[in-house]
């Protein structure tokens, strides 16, 4: 098993959690692909909506990449690649509550690659986030 951090908007978060569905990186097929089924799926989201200048920064969804292929959707002139995921209840989690325990943000500038949108993510951080929601 792998574990993912995937980097969305909340209000996309959302959405995803409402389809059963992983999207990454904007719709691209190329972040799914890295994924297998049984892979750990936790989202970020720095912010609330697209174009936000607010930092929302907390941990908003857990999942478990199921199994099935990678399919393209057909939402008018954006067709996005996803993936189904089955999704844990989690309760958003502040940055600020779990920073200091992380792996991710244990060292200087972590932020910066979080650009990428999708990172491997150590297991010891799924477990924190999980026992911190739960």
């Amino acid at each position: 098993m792998n574990a993912w951090l995937g980097v969305v908007s909340a209000e996309h978060v959302r959405r995803a959690v409402d389809l059963g569905i992983a999207q990454i990186g904007h719709g691209k097929r190329s972040g799914l692909a890295r994924m297998k089924a049984g892979d750990v799926l936790v989202y970020y989201s720095p912010v609330e909506s697209i174009g936000d200048r607010d930092p929302l920064r907390e941990f908003t969804a857990l999942g478990v990449i199921e199994e099935g292929e990678i399919w393209q959707a057909d939402e008018g002139c954006f067709k996005p690649f996803r993936r189904r995921v089955r999704y844990e209840p989690f309760t958003p989690v502040p940055l600020g509550d779990v920073r200091s325990r992380l792996a991710l943000t244990s060292t200087p500038n972590w932020g910066y690659q979080l650009r990428r949108g999708l990172i491997p993510l150590d297991g010891n951080d799924v477990e924190i986030l999980r026992s911190t929601t739960s």
